[in-house]
Order: C-alpha cells, then structure tokens, then sequence
C-alpha cells in the first residue's frame, strides 16, 4: 500500500483582517504533528471572500507570486517538510490579476501554479470583475508526495478540467473551494445545492479512477456595505475526500471549522483502472465536436 496521509484546512475567516495567514500557518502546523505529509487550503484563504461586490480597493489585497504568502508557507513546508497546496490572489502586472493556487513542495521550493480557468459570475460571486482567466493550461505539479492535479472552485463543475488533469499523470485531483448558500434559500434548495456539488466531485473521481480531495471555507461572511445581517454568503463547509471509485474516506462539517485528515491508498487507482478501464475504451477519434461551444 503506498498510503498519503493528507489533510484539509477548513476555516472561517478571520474577524481581524490580515491574521488568516497565520491561522493557516498554525493549522499546517497542527496537522504536521499529525502526521500528514500534504496540506490542502481554501480558496483565498488569506481573507475574507471579497468576490461578493466588485470594488476596486479590493485589488489592494493582491501579492506577487512568488512573495510574501509563498514565502512563509514555502518556509514552513520545508521545516516540516510536507507539500502545501495554497489559493492566493495573484497581482500578475497592473490591471492583471489571477485566482491562483500554489503548490509548496517539502523542500520549500515553489513546485508549480495553477491559474483558475473557469471564471465565475454570479450574484455575490462577482470574479470575472478580478481575475484574468488562466493561461496555464490543465497541467499536474510533481511533488514528493506525487503528481497533483490542482484546480479551483469552479473549475470543480467542469469534468473537462479533471479529465485533462488525468490524462497528464494526476495522481490526485485537488479543489481549493469557497462556495455556499445565499441565507434566503430555502432548505431544499440548500440541499439540492450541496448533494450537486458532492456528486458531480464524486463524479470527477469515478470517471478518472482518482482520488479526490475538495477543501471549502465555512461560516457566514457579510458582504462588503451589507444591506442587511442575511446579506452575505453562509458557506458550507463539507470539505471531503473521496476515492477512485467515489467512496468517502472523510468528510468535514456544514457548520464548523475542521483539520480534516485522510489516509489515502494511491495504488487504488491502478487496482480501480484495471477493472474499469475508461481510458481504454475512449473514443478520442470522436470527440472533436468538444471544441465547440454549442452544436446546433
């Protein structure tokens, strides 16, 4: 068995603006004594989800990468010696700026960047009004843990995004997550939303034979000049992993801040794969009309 033993960082930002990074950094502190050799953060876990009105003093938040943010947990993954996945609000040049995770190998050493490609904008999640899409492809970073396929949030609905992770070596699909409910849907909204968001991950994991692990923020944050004390977005936490054929191996709280850990069996897969052997069977030669946005 070559077992990963990872954890999950699910947070509720913080009230004093600018001590999010540090409580991460105690958190990857906590779950190193713990054994785990990889770390998965939240979306922009370095504050509060600013994406809910589009404000142009918000930009002030962005760091160039590398900076301060990989510094510090570059520092820490090479004193621990664990791999960090991080998701920062990256000041690429003036008037370009990207959602972007980090991958901090166990030696310190920046490993690789993912740039998110899918963009939402939606009520409360205002981001194409910050982030230019990524130009970084669907491309796995090595690691000493493995090779991981990162991607963020949005990117989670797509299954194009997960395949393309797959077929380039992804040993592990990873999802930075900020996504929750908006205070006046009803409960059986609530739960549609949620079970979608479970599934269609899960979903992700069977049809590449892969592990999974999705890490989400939880709590209430207001929006920015909020109207009124439901406007805002309650996230719901339900960070997860799953294993290549969907089975949950750990789930965290709806309500409540969480280091969730997992034992992950990576020779899974390739059991997984024999049995169902979807790449096989492909039918690459008749997949062209993917490229199209519609076919009518």
């Amino acid at each position: 068995m070559r077992s990963l033993k990872a954890a999950l960082i699910q947070r509720e930002a913080q009230t004093e603006p600018g001590t999010d990074l540090d409580a991460c950094l105690q958190a990857i502190r906590r779950v190193a004594g713990a054994g785990c050799r990889l770390v998965l953060l939240q979306e922009l876990h370095n504050g509060a989800y600013f994406c809910q009105r589009e404000r142009a003093d918000s930009f002030d938040a962005a760091e160039p990468i590398p900076g301060p943010s990989t510094a510090a947990l570059g520092a820490l993954a090479a004193e621990l010696s664990v791999v960090i996945v991080g998701s920062l609000f990256e000041r690429r040049a003036a008037g370009v700026y990207h959602n972007t995770a980090v991958v901090l190998d166990a030696d310190g050493s920046l490993a690789g960047l993912y740039r998110k490609m899918h963009i939402p904008d939606d009520p409360g999640y205002y981001e194409k009004f910050y982030f230019t899409p990524g130009d970084l492809g669907f491309r796995p970073v090595d690691t000493a843990v493995g090779r991981l396929g990162v991607l963020v949030c949005w990117d989670q609905w797509f299954p194009e995004a997960a395949r393309l992770m797959a077929i380039g070596g992804a040993e592990l699909l990873l999802y930075p997550t900020a996504i929750g409910w908006d205070p006046a849907d009803p409960e059986d909204e609530r739960g549609r939303q949620l079970d979608a968001w479970r599934t269609v991950q899960r979903g992700h994991a069977v049809a590449n034979g892969l592990p999974l692990l999705a890490c989400n923020r939880v709590g209430f944050e207001p929006a920015p000049d909020a109207a009124g004390p439901e406007d805002g977005i309650l996230f719901w936490g339900s960070s997860f992993a799953c294993g290549p054929q969907g089975e949950i191996l750990a789930a965290a709280s709806e309500t409540a801040p969480e280091d969730l850990i997992v034992d992950i069996d990576l020779n899974r897969a390739e059991a997984v794969r024999r049995i169902w052997p979807f790449f096989r069977d492909r039918r690459i030669d008749a997949y062209g009309d993917l490229l199209k946005r519609w076919r009518d």
